[in-house]
């Protein structure tokens, strides 16, 4: 089969088309003939060596998929052949065919096409997972999200919206903001024009937020802090400012706040699974029901794949960059 190769740690450039062999299936995992898969900033990291996979998982990048099933191991019993599927990965993504965990593999999601399901898996898994299972962000809440026109910002205004909440985002450019805005964003902040920390103080009487989702980091840690309301709670994702910063404990001790952080990749298969079936049994609905729509950029083939890289890194695009076989 044919993959995406990083041939040594470096630059877009170093992203090679390549034959290499087909994985190999165990009892509880299943083959899919890959369709398309979707990029996401760990993709970048990987290739520059900074985001190494886990053991075990495929060295190729891609961290989820959509695509045909064409084989199941011993133990699987509820995908057959010819179901056609997204996933979850833990690599191999840019890959004609990747193994999987049978409980990481969910249907595509009604109204959705097999090309743009792979736009959802890790999106809607790091986001439910962060803002609801354990920052549990409820109906009636306020919700910040960072980079609001991001594949990750773009998919959590609208489950943040369907779930009840009241959404603020931030981005760099009065264009994403209106994008974010249609996809049912209420507060959306230009960064580089105003300072979201009096922004958002503005917009809650002076409360500030209940939850956060950041993927800034140290730059943006103590301003966080101090755009949270009592019992706020702040997940971070990423750390594209760095990951070492000093903060006022004062704030965090006075206001009772949770500051957590987690990614997606390294967490057990049981705990993925787990994750995937929340996923299935409640973003799904409100995908099929047209809550939640993907928002999609640009399609590159996988010989593109350098120049798909070289867009995310300008940050330019808004939503997801799709790389098909």
């Amino acid at each position: 089969m044919k993959a995406v190769v990083i041939t040594k740690p470096g630059g877009p450039e170093v992203l090679q088309v390549q034959d290499v062999e087909v994985p190999q299936i165990k009892d509880d995992e299943v083959l899919i003939n890959v369709v398309a898969t979707a990029l996401n900033r760990a993709d970048t990291l990987q290739r520059k060596g900074s985001y190494p996979p886990p053991k075990g998982a495929s060295v190729y990048p891609g961290l989820e998929c959509s695509g045909i099933v064409e084989a199941v191991g011993d133990k699987v019993s509820r995908w057959k052949v010819g179901d056609q599927v997204c996933a979850l990965l833990s690599g191999g993504g840019y890959a004609e065919k990747v193994v999987v965990p049978a409980g990481q593999v969910l249907p595509i999601p009604a109204g959705v096409s097999l090309k743009d399901a792979a736009a959802f898996p890790e999106v809607a898994c790091t986001v439910w997972s962060t803002v609801f299972m354990t920052s549990k962000l409820s109906a009636g809440e306020t919700f910040l999200v960072h980079g609001g026109s991001s594949g990750i910002g773009t998919f959590a205004i609208q489950i943040a919206k369907y779930q009840g909440a009241r959404v603020f985002v931030t981005a760099g450019t009065e264009e994403k903001l209106a994008v974010c805005k249609d996809l049912g964003a209420d507060i959306c902040i230009n960064y580089k024009t105003e300072d979201f920390v009096t922004r958002v103080k503005e917009e809650t009487g002076g409360k500030g937020v209940d939850c956060i989702l950041d993927c800034v980091g140290a730059s943006y840690l103590q301003r966080n802090l101090d755009s949270l309301n009592i019992d706020g709670r702040l997940f971070i994702i990423g750390f594209m400012s760095g990951a070492v910063t000093e903060i006022n404990l004062g704030s965090v001790f006075a206001k009772r706040l949770t500051v957590q952080a987690a990614g997606l990749r390294t967490r057990s298969p049981e705990n993925k699974a787990q994750i995937v079936h929340e996923v299935e049994k409640i973003v799904w609905p409100a995908i099929a029901a047209g809550k939640v729509k993907p928002v999609i950029y640009k399609c590159f083939s996988f010989s593109d794949a350098a120049e798909a890289h070289r867009l995310m890194e300008s940050s330019q695009h808004v939503g997801k960059i799709i790389l098909v076989p």
